[in-house]
């Protein structure tokens, strides 16, 4: 039996799939307890030869996953960014390397985190009402769990840029146009379609299936591991700026940031 070491992430399963559940009221944000709990869990599922498939979705009607918890980030401390930063590797590349086929049903917005996790999942099915951002720029961040890496690989460098580096939002039919989402259906029905999908592994070989998942990777990890390195690297070192704290802080505070560049 697959159980969850946190009550943020709840787990069922029901034959060869596994329901993963992001429930952290009230964004269903990432933390501290969340992010190990993840990796825990994909290890678990791992371990189960009964398992194929999985499906990660959010808690509630409004959110998928909001991202981190802000809050953590208020002091500026360098040393909780980077622990952050390699809980939220540690967890997201687990999910990415499960060696079955992972679906995110995206039930609400994907924000930061929220989209980095949805995009560390093979297939993402998202509800036509969704939104999707990495933002983490405006509140004097960067996307440190793959979100560089992983929407460049999936759309591009100009949309990527333009959503990273301008903090463009786009809905469900955008990002299926743009490549970001596989596929975008009527609100409240992501969860069934991503089981659906996931249940068709079932009629697969689960070995071939992770062969080929393996192959498919292998190209993407020529390029993607140093990245992913950099990617927190580069997040660590925001905590030596001034415009970090104020990003933050602004954000927290509901004001608009003055940034100093500096």
């Amino acid at each position: 039996m697959i159980t969850s070491p946190s009550d943020k992430i709840k787990v069922s399963v029901d034959g060869h799939v596994a329901t993963l559940t992001i429930d952290n009221p009230a964004a269903n944000t990432w933390d501290t307890e969340s992010l190990p709990a993840l990796g825990a869990i994909v290890q678990a599922l791992n371990a189960d030869d009964q398992i194929y498939a999985l499906v990660l979705t959010g808690a509630g009607e409004k959110f998928f996953s909001a991202g981190a918890d802000l809050k953590l980030f208020a002091d500026g401390d360098p040393e909780t960014a980077r622990a952050m930063g390699e809980a939220f590797g540690a967890a997201f590349e687990a999910l990415s390397d499960f060696r079955g086929v992972s679906v995110a049903a995206i039930n609400g917005f994907a924000m930061g985190g929220g989209l980095e996790v949805a995009m560390a999942c093979d297939i993402r099915v998202v509800e036509t009402q969704a939104k999707l951002a990495l933002p983490e720029a405006t509140v004097g961040l960067l996307p440190c769990a793959g979100g560089t890496q992983r929407l460049t690989q999936l759309v591009g460098q100009g949309w990527a840029k333009r959503m990273i580096l301008c903090g463009e939002r786009i809905g469900a039919e955008k990002a299926l146009t743009i490549g970001l989402v596989e596929e975008v259906v009527p609100t409240g029905e992501a969860l069934a379609v991503a089981t659906r999908l996931a249940n068709s592994a079932g009629a697969q070989s689960p070995t071939s299936v992770t062969a080929c998942k393996r192959l498919i990777h292998a190209a993407r990890d020529i390029t993607i591991a140093g990245g992913l390195a950099a990617e927190r690297t580069e997040f660590v070192a925001l905590f030596s700026t001034e415009d970090q704290r104020e990003g933050v802080n602004a954000f927290l505070e509901k004001r608009k940031p003055d940034w100093k560049n500096r």
